[in-house]
């Protein structure tokens, strides 16, 4: 038998399908401004909250999606423990379901993994209202394509998340930051150069001259990269690694439109308008400014990489960097499986579904 809240979900999946009208799907809307504009009924997610399952020893959280991630990570912060991908929230109100459908990790992302990286399993509502399952709680449950990680980054164009199960790491015994002035193409070649080296990174920013690294683990291994390396200590370096995570640098504050632009880590630094701040080894870089998003395109693409509208600008195109026809094709198939009748965020990611 289903759950009170959950029938309720599903009787508005079922009025939305027999009548045509699409349904916003939201936690606590603090990725509303991220992908296409929000449309159709506002359908809250966030009454269905709190812990399912929590195994310290196991490392293994369940949770359901309208659970605050401020929840979740005390829960992590008292048994030594924390989300490795290092999402940010945007809000204090910010839900496991809105972390997991919004697919955004934080600076830790390059060096332990993705949001996707650590997603178990899931419990979800589909477009035809029926109760699906996937995953589980262990890493080696999966036969087939693991569905349950198609999920992350979804933008909730798939179906209602219930429940996520999330594998969770140990946080470091010990962690360092330090400061380094150099260019922009020298700190590239310094990143990736580092990469391939045994060093406990977690963590890099280059912003206006200055590389910002974070050393993670034992804490001899911490400061023995601490004196091969050099380097200015970051005096409070967590506030910074955090201001960075939810955008409060003054890189962020410029009220110009931001793009994200995702590349091979050692690509030659981008010769175009506006300020940059590269993290991720040189994977990601922001930019912040007005901006020609055609020709940023073309010159990301020649690249191998891909640019996102992450917030500001003329949002009424695609967002998201074009995909190639065979592309699109495959996600309209992937969307009328889960959501034959397309009432789930309509245009989130692209405008056609």
């Amino acid at each position: 038998m289903m759950e009170p809240l959950i029938e309720s979900f599903r009787e508005a999946v079922l009025q939305a399908a027999a009548s045509g009208q699409p349904l916003c799907l939201r936690g606590s809307g603090s990725k509303d401004f991220y992908g296409g504009a929000p449309q159709g009924a506002v359908l809250d997610l966030s009454p269905h909250r709190g812990i399912v399952h929590y195994e310290p020893k196991e490392l293994v959280l369940t949770a359901r999606a309208g659970t605050p991630l401020g929840e979740i990570e005390r829960a992590l912060h008292a048994n030594r423990q924390m989300l490795p991908f290092e999402p940010p929230s945007f809000s204090p109100s910010a839900t496991l379901g809105g972390c997991v459908a919004s697919g955004l990790s934080g600076p830790r992302r390059a060096y332990q993994g993705a949001v996707r990286d650590f997603v178990l399993g899931v419990r979800m509502l589909d477009g035809r209202g029926d109760e699906l399952r996937f995953g589980g709680q262990v890493m080696k449950n999966v036969a087939g394509y693991d569905v349950s990680r198609l999920m992350a980054g979804s933008l909730g164009t798939l179906g209602i998340l219930l429940e996520v199960s999330l594998k969770v790491l140990p946080r470091p015994a010990e962690e360092a930051s330090l400061g380094f002035e150099m260019d922009q193409a020298t700190a590239i070649e310094t990143m990736n150069r580092w990469a391939g080296q045994p060093l406990p990174l977690s963590a890099t920013c280059y912003d206006e001259g200055r590389l910002t690294v974070r050393l993670s683990g034992a804490a001899s291994a911490v400061e023995a990269a601490r004196r091969r390396l050099g380097g200015e200590p970051v005096e409070n370096g967590t506030a910074f690694w955090e201001a960075l995570r939810e955008q409060r640098l003054a890189f962020f504050a410029q009220g110009q439109p931001l793009w994200r632009v995702s590349l091979p880590p050692a690509s030659a630094p981008l010769d175009l308008p506006g300020r940059q701040l590269i993290e991720w080894g040189g994977a990601l870089r922001w930019l912040s400014g007005d901006i020609d998003g055609q020709a940023l395109r073309g010159a990301v693409e020649q690249r191998g990489g891909q640019a996102t509208l992450f917030r500001g600008g003329d949002e009424s195109g695609d967002v998201f960097h074009p995909l190639s026809s065979a592309l699109l094709e495959v996600q309209r198939r992937i969307k009328r499986a889960f959501d034959p009748h397309g009432i789930f965020n309509p245009g989130r990611m692209y405008r056609a579904f």
